[in-house]
């Protein structure tokens, strides 16, 4: 596995969104994708102990390489920005505010997204054309 992976919650509507939004939206289509109950999150965070009971998406640069890095939180929010371009990199400038309060404002959303835009009833289901980009599919 060579590009960058996303684990995201598979069973919250904001996450999925958010994988939806990256989508219709990237310029490279290169970013793929894992749910964070999946077997590809599994392997990440055996590499990765500190992941454990992290509620957040994670971006894994070099996955699966000695080279390996594990994004959290609006680390992983700002990669995003990064990977998407454009006026989204303008997102960047939120580099200036210290992490920890940028974490705070994160985990603030993580904690209440389920209430703001609900749990998701349906999984995910990647256009036939981007589901090789989608590592745990297909589902059990």
């Amino acid at each position: 596995m060579s590009s960058s992976v996303l684990l995201y919650d598979g069973q919250c509507g904001l996450c999925s969104g958010t994988v939806r939004f990256l989508l219709r939206h990237e310029r490279r289509h290169s970013l793929r994708f894992a749910t964070l109950d999946g077997a590809v999150s599994r392997r990440v965070i055996a590499r990765h102990p500190e992941l454990r009971g992290v509620d957040s998406v994670v971006w894994v640069d070099a996955p699966d390489t000695p080279a390996e890095c594990v994004m959290v939180r609006s680390e992983a929010a700002l990669r995003v920005a990064r990977y998407l371009g454009g006026a989204w990199r303008m997102a960047l400038a939120c580099r200036l505010v210290p992490r920890p309060v940028r974490d705070r404002a994160y985990d603030f959303v993580a904690r209440h997204r389920h209430r703001l835009l609900g749990a998701s009833r349906e999984c995910l289901v990647p256009p036939a054309d981007m589901r090789d980009r989608f590592l745990d599919w297909p589902l059990p």
